[in-house]
C-alpha cells in the first residue's frame, strides 16, 4: 500500500524535459510509482489529469492535484541555518518556500568544533556570528544548546529534530580557532598546528561533512572588528586543507575572497585554481553580481572556471536570480557600514555618530570613499537619491514612509545624502531606508538570461538564516519560478525547476534526490502554477528573545514533502520533522572535475 498518491499532477521532474500529466505515489519515504505519462508536455504545468495511466494500488490518502505542478524539492546551496535549526526546525520561510534540502556551514563560519577546555570559544564564535552574519546574539545565546564539542556532536544534535534535509562544509575559522586558541586571528600556525588543524578536519569529514568552507573577504571581522581567524591563513594552509577534503568521498570547497564582490585579481583566481585542482572537488563561491552597468564583470568572475577546468578542477559561481531587498540603516550594522572607511563612523554611540554624519566634510570625505575604486559592488549603495524611507519614528518624519529621497531632498533644497542624514538624525538612526535597485533595466535581465545558461554558474547565495533582519533572499525559488511563469519568462518552466533542483543536487553530488524518479527520495513541492510566488518581507518578531527577522509568505505552494512526509500544506508547517543531517559518502558521491 502507497503511504500517499498524487493523482493527476503535471510533473516536472528535474531533469528539463517537458512536463508530462501523471499519479505519483510515496511509500516509506521513497517515490514509489510513476504512472504512465499523458501528453501535456506543454512546459505551462496546465496538465488536466487525464493522463494515459493510472496508479490502481491503494494509497492511506491521496488528492486530486489536476492544474497543479508537481517538482522536486528544491535546494539551497548557500545558507546559515547552523543555528536557526535549533530553534526552528523547519528552516522557515525556506521550507514555505519549496526548498527541502539546505547547504550550510558556508563562509567559514560554523558553530563547531569548539574546543572542550575553552568555554570562552563559544561566546566569541556566538559574537563572530552575530556581528559578521547580522544573527540576533540573544537568539543565539538562548535558542542552541552548544553542547558540543566535535563536529560530529554537532551533527548528532540536529539528528532526528529537522524537518529539512541539511547537509554542512566546516567551517575554517573553527577550526583554526579550536587548534590555535585567539592567536588564530592574527598568527599562523605552526607545522605541529598545521598537522592538528588537518587533523581535525579529517574527523569532522568521516563524520560527514561535506567539506571546507572558507572567506579571505575584506568584510568579514568578527565580534571585536578584527579579521575573522581564517583572513590571516596563507595558500599554504589552505592547500593543505584542499587536499585533506580530496581524502574524502562526496566533498566539496565553499571560499570566499574580496574578489567575489566585484571583480577578482590575478592571485585571487590562482588561489580558487590551486585548491580546486588539490582537492580534485569543486569549489563554489558568492555571489556573482550582474549588472549591464559593469559589462567587464561577469567575464572576469568567469576566468578561475575556465583556468580550473584546463588544471582539472572545477569553479562555480552562485548567483541569485531575484533582486532581493535589502532593509537599511544608519542605526544598526548592514552593507553600509562595509563601504571602506564608513564603518568608523557608524561604529561610532549614535550622538557622536549624528555628530559626524552631520559634518559637511566628513560626509563629502564618506561619499568619496563610497565611489572609489576600493569600494567595489558597494559602490551601488553611494546614488542615496535613490533610497526610499521605511518606517519612521519621529513626528518630524510622519508622511515620509514610502518616498523616494531624491524628491525630499528637491523640496528641502539638500543633496541627496545630507537629506538623507537628517531624516535619519530626527529618528536617532532608527529610520529604515531601502535602496533601489541600480540593475533592474531590461539590459541587466538580459545579461543574466545569457550569464544562467554557462555550465559553471549556479542559482542561489540567499544566505538564507544570516542577516535576517536586513534581508530576506529565501523566498528566490518562488519568487523566480513566478516570474518565468508570468513575468519576464527568461527561462521556461521546465528548465528553471531544473535550475533549482538537479543542478544543484547534481552539483553537491545528492544520492537520488533533485529529481522526479522512481526510487528517488520523496523531495517533492506541489504548486499551483498560476499563482506561485512570494509576499513582500515583512520584519516580524518570532526568534528566542523577541529578536526581530524579516520573514515573507508563499504564495500558491500548496504541499511540500520532505523524505515522503508532509512538511507544509498551504503555507503552514505540519509538526512533522521527516528532515535528514546529510553525510557525506552516505549521503553524498564524489562529483567529476572533469
Amino acid at each position: 500500500m502507497l503511504d500517499h498518491l498524487i493523482r493527476g499532477v503535471t510533473v516536472v521532474d528535474g531533469t528539463g524535459t517537458p512536463s508530462y500529466t501523471a499519479d505519483v505515489g510515496i511509500r516509506d519515504g521513497r517515490i514509489a510509482v510513476i504512472s504512465a505519462p499523458g501528453s501535456s508536455g506543454s512546459g505551462t504545468g496546465s496538465g488536466s489529469g487525464s493522463g494515459s495511466g493510472t496508479v490502481t494500488e491503494e494509497a492511506r490518502t491521496s488528492e486530486d492535484a489536476a492544474g497543479l505542478v508537481l517538482a522536486p524539492g528544491f535546494v539551497d546551496p548557500h545558507t546559515h541555518y547552523d543555528a536557526q535549526l535549533f530553534w526552528d526546525p523547519y528552516a522557515t520561510p525556506s521550507l514555505n518556500h519549496g526548498v527541502t534540502t539546505v547547504a550550510g556551514g558556508n563562509c567559514g563560519f560554523t558553530l563547531a568544533p569548539l574546543h572542550p577546555d575553552r568555554p570562552e570559544d563559544a561566546e566569541y564564535t556566538r559574537r563572530m556570528m552575530s556581528k559578521v552574519e547580522g544573527m540576533s546574539l540573544v537568539a543565539l545565546e538562548e535558542g542552541a544548546p552548544w553542547s558540543w564539542h566535535t563536529f560530529g556532536e554537532y551533527l548528532d544534535a540536529l539528528e532526528g529534530r529537522i524537518a529539512v534535509n541539511a547537509g554542512f562544509m566546516v567551517g575554517h575559522c573553527a577550526l583554526r580557532r579550536h587548534v590555535m586558541g585567539a592567536d588564530a586571528v592574527g598568527g599562523q600556525p605552526s607545522p605541529a598546528q598545521l598537522d592538528a588543524m588537518v587533523r581535525l578536519f579529517h574527523d569532522a569529514m568521516d563524520s560527514g561533512a561535506w567539506g571546507l568552507s572558507t572567506t579571505q573577504s575584506s568584510t568579514h571581522s568578527d565580534g571585536d572588528g578584527e579579521p575573522v581567524a581564517s583572513r590571516h591563513a596563507r595558500p599554504a594552509e589552505l592547500l593543505a586543507l584542499s587536499r585533506a577534503v580530496g581524502e574524502h568521498e562526496g566533498t566539496q570547497l565553499e571560499a570566499i575572497v574580496a574578489g567575489c564582490l566585484d571583480q577578482f585579481d590575478d592571485d585571487e583566481i590562482d588561489l580558487f585554481v590551486n585548491m580546486s585542482a588539490a582537492a580534485g572537488r569543486p569549489l563554489n563561491w558568492n555571489v556573482l553580481t550582474i549588472d549591464a552597468s559593469v559589462p567587464e564583470r561577469v567575464p572576469r568572475q568567469l576566468v578561475p572556471s575556465e583556468r580550473a577546468r584546463a588544471a582539472g578542477g572545477r569553479i562555480v559561481a552562485l548567483t541569485m536570480p531575484i533582486l532581493t531587498p535589502m532593509n537599511m540603516s544608519l542605526g544598526t550594522f548592514c552593507a553600509l557600514n562595509l563601504i571602506p572607511g564608513w564603518g568608523d563612523i557608524l561604529g561610532l554611540p549614535v550622538p557622536a555618530r549624528i555628530a559626524k554624519l552631520r559634518d559637511a566634510e566628513v560626509r563629502a570625505e564618506m561619499l568619496r570613499r563610497a565611489d572609489s575604486k576600493e569600494a567595489g559592488v558597494f559602490r551601488r549603495l553611494a546614488d542615496f537619491g535613490r533610497y526610499v524611507i521605511g518606517d519612521t519614528y519621529s513626528a518630524a518624519n510622519e508622511g515620509l514612509t514610502g518616498r523616494v529621497v531624491k524628491d525630499i531632498a528637491a523640496e528641502r533644497g539638500l543633496d541627496p545624502f545630507h537629506c538623507l542624514v537628517e531624516i535619519c538624525a530626527q529618528d536617532e538612526l532608527r529610520t529604515v531606508l531601502w535602496p533601489m535597485p541600480t540593475d533592474n533595466d531590461p539590459d541587466s535581465w538580459a545579461l543574466r538570461q545569457e550569464t544562467w545558461a554557462h555550465e559553471d554558474v549556479l542559482l542561489g547565495g540567499s544566505d538564507a538564516g544570516a542577516h535576517l533582519d536586513r534581508m530576506c533572499g529565501a523566498p528566490y525559488t518562488t519568487r523566480f519560478l513566478g516570474d518565468c511563469l508570468r513575468g519576464r519568462k527568461l527561462v521556461g518552466l521546465e528548465q528553471a525547476v531544473k535550475m533549482l533542483t538537479d543542478d544543484p543536487a547534481r552539483l553537491f553530488g545528492l544520492r537520488e534526490r533533485g529529481r522526479i524518479a522512481e526510487g528517488f527520495h520523496a523531495d517533492l513541492v506541489l504548486f499551483d502554477p498560476a499563482r506561485i510566488d512570494a509576499g513582500k518581507a515583512t520584519l516580524v518578531h518570532d526568534l528566542p528573545g523577541d529578536s526581530p527577522r524579516l520573514d515573507a509568505k508563499a504564495i500558491g505552494i500548496t504541499a511540500v514533502w520532505v523524505n515522503g512526509v508532509e512538511a507544509i500544506r498551504d503555507d503552514r508547517v505540519s509538526g512533522a520533522t521527516p528532515g535528514t543531517v546529510l553525510r557525506s559518502g552516505r549521503d553524498t558521491r564524489t562529483v567529476s572535475t572533469r
